[in-house]
């Protein structure tokens, strides 16, 4: 079992950075962990992939950008495989939505039909041919139902001009951009809906990664990469818009003291401390994680000396989970670990803001060394009352006899104005950088606070892709977490929670009125069986995805009855007695 704090060893190795730590393990050969092994799979637990039989038919391509910076291309356009979980057309049956990068390429509206397959029908909805010429490439979508009509839209980011949809409620979607106040070029990798001011409209964060001011397909200048691999600062600026009710946004940024150029990867929304306001918890590429506190929808207020400045230094996803008995939230930042080269490891924190002021890292090494880690999700998904891990991993596959890690040092040990340079950069040809890694299963050992076990290639889940999206959900409607990921340059897997048992489960699919119709921010508690469980209700969650619009929780094998408490965003508190297990309940906020 973790504890509170990190390992003297641990600390030591994060806290020494990417710089110096590349160099030094280079020369002595030495790292971090060296991942957990696969242990076998308890109780049935078993995954099935199952996405040539379900319909699923897609493979994401990557962009290619300007040849100036051709000698490591592979590396710039390593993102933009996303997936998000939605219900475009309010069936109950959860749908998916995948983007491509590539120009032309056609994004996929996959529409549950409820018998285990799905139907590609985002041509028919105007969702497909969205990578234009001179208007960017797709990195990856975030639903929200933005004019409270009941039905989810979409804003799709992307590297150039988003796109903001509006559901028409036939399965169609129209293209409400222009004019709609979100008219900007942006090199982003992520976007978020969340309600900042707490007036029942949702408001939109979108993160800049590379600068604003790069064409990436046209470029004035190859001094486009990080000029710091510890703390870097020239990257692109994250933007707040006001959703002002009527399908107009108000870039208030400036206002609320958002003005920081980090390469930001991802941002979960969830209020932190506990003020009834929803805050917002950003990862970030070269530097720490940080967490924006809302003060009274006025200001964004940096947290300082909360735990979280020296150790994360590639943060790439940010998602939450239940490992404290229901009583408050842990965060995980997904980060880079290579053996023999660099061990910065995941982090897993726990919130005890209201006790300590701070996150404290618990010092699991199951979670902590997954390889280059993208996308992350907790999930329980042997329905056990605990809550799992599933971690997507690879950045580069390519040659297997070829690898860029002494390149990358090499670059590593450079100045800023090196670093900076794309074309400065040892060319990376076909040589893999952490390339043909498998994504891991984190089985939760039952216990309060950090404690997994690796099961993945033991439970069917064994692929070796570049991973960069995650999603858990119950697709198939029998109460188990399914799980899909999407792939860089690679297939979408649709892996079927095969899981025989008896364990019951409850799921909750909430629907607001002052809150806004998504309810986003709502968190939901269960008791059952003498223990509590939690959950926050998001938009966003791990690395480019969104696990859609239904909270799920498993109950273990007690047959009993459970209840539920939703705090609504709204400040409404609301309790639901005795709710039947092995069912999906509709918890509808009092007007």
């Amino acid at each position: 079992m973790g504890s509170p704090n990190p390992s003297p060893a641990r600390k030591a190795l994060v806290t020494i950075g990417f710089l110096g730590l590349v160099g030094y393990a280079w020369v002595r050969g030495q790292g971090g962990l060296s991942g957990a092994p696969t242990e076998p799979a308890p109780g049935g637990l078993r995954f099935e992939e199952v996405a040539a039989v379900a319909g699923i038919d897609f493979v994401h391509r990557p962009t290619r950008v300007d040849p100036k910076v051709d000698a490591i291309a592979a590396q710039i356009t390593a993102t933009g495989a996303a997936v998000s979980v939605c219900d475009f057309d309010g069936d109950g049956w959860l749908d998916l939505y995948a983007v491509t990068s590539a120009a032309g390429g056609q994004n996929a509206l996959l529409c549950n039909r409820g018998d285990g397959t799905f139907e590609d029908v985002a041509a028919a909805a105007g969702l497909a041919d969205l990578n234009r010429a001179g208007t960017g490439a797709s990195m990856g979508s975030v639903w929200g139902d933005f004019d409270n009509d009941g039905l989810d839209d979409v804003f799709v980011y992307k590297w150039g001009q988003g796109q903001l949809f509006r559901n028409g409620g036939d399965g169609t979607f129209r293209d409400v951009t222009v004019g709609s106040g979100l008219e900007r070029w942006i090199n982003s990798s992520a976007a978020n809906w969340f309600d900042f001011d707490r007036d029942g409209v949702l408001d939109l964060f979108v993160t800049g990664y590379f600068a604003e001011e790069h064409d990436l397909w046209d470029l004035g200048t190859t001094r486009i990469m990080q000029d710091s691999f510890e703390f870097s600062y020239n990257g692109g600026r994250n933007l707040l818009y006001r959703g002002l009710g009527d399908g107009t946004f108000e870039d208030i940024s400036d206002l609320v003291g958002l003005t920081g150029t980090r390469w930001t990867y991802a941002s979960v929304a969830a209020d932190f401390d506990g003020d009834g306001w929803q805050d917002l918890y950003v990862a970030n590429d070269y530097g720490n994680e940080e967490l924006f506190l809302n003060r009274a929808g006025e200001r964004l207020e940096l947290a300082e000396g909360i735990g979280l400045e020296g150790e994360s230094k590639s943060g790439m996803s940010a998602s939450l989970g239940d490992l404290w008995d229901g009583e408050r939230m842990a965060v995980y930042v997904t980060n880079i670990s290579k053996r023999g080269y660099l061990f910065q490891g995941n982090n897993l924190r726990v919130n005890h803001l209201d006790k300590s002021g701070r996150m404290l890292q618990l010092d699991d090494q199951v979670a902590a060394d997954c390889g280059w880690a993208w996308g992350a999700q907790f999930g329980d998904l042997d329905n056990d009352a605990w809550q799992d891990l599933v971690v997507v991993n690879g950045f580069i596959s390519a040659s297997e006899e070829r690898d860029y890690w002494y390149q990358m040092s090499k670059i590593g040990l450079a100045t800023g104005d090196i670093v900076a340079d794309a074309a400065q950069w040892p060319a990376i040809e076909d040589r893999s950088l952490s390339g043909y890694e498998r994504t891991h299963v984190l089985l939760n050992r039952q216990r309060k606070g950090a404690a997994f076990r690796e099961v993945g290639e033991s439970v069917g889940i064994d692929d070796r892709f570049d991973g960069r999206a995650v999603v858990l959900a119950d697709l198939s409607g029998d109460g188990l977490l399914d799980v899909v990921v999407a792939n860089q340059n690679g297939p979408l897997l649709y892996y079927r929670n095969a899981t025989r048992s008896d364990a019951g489960w409850l799921e909750v699919r909430l629907e607001g009125h002052a809150s806004g119709t998504n309810g986003y921010g709502a968190e939901v508690q269960l008791e059952h069986a003498g223990r509590k469980q939690l959950r926050v209700h998001t938009a966003a969650s791990g690395f480019s995805a969104q696990n859609g619009p239904v909270v799920h929780f498993g109950l273990g094998t007690d047959p009993g009855p459970a209840r539920v408490t939703v705090r609504w965003p709204s400040g409404e508190e609301q309790t639901i007695e005795a709710l039947e297990p092995n069912s999906r309940h509709v918890i509808e906020e009092p007007r």
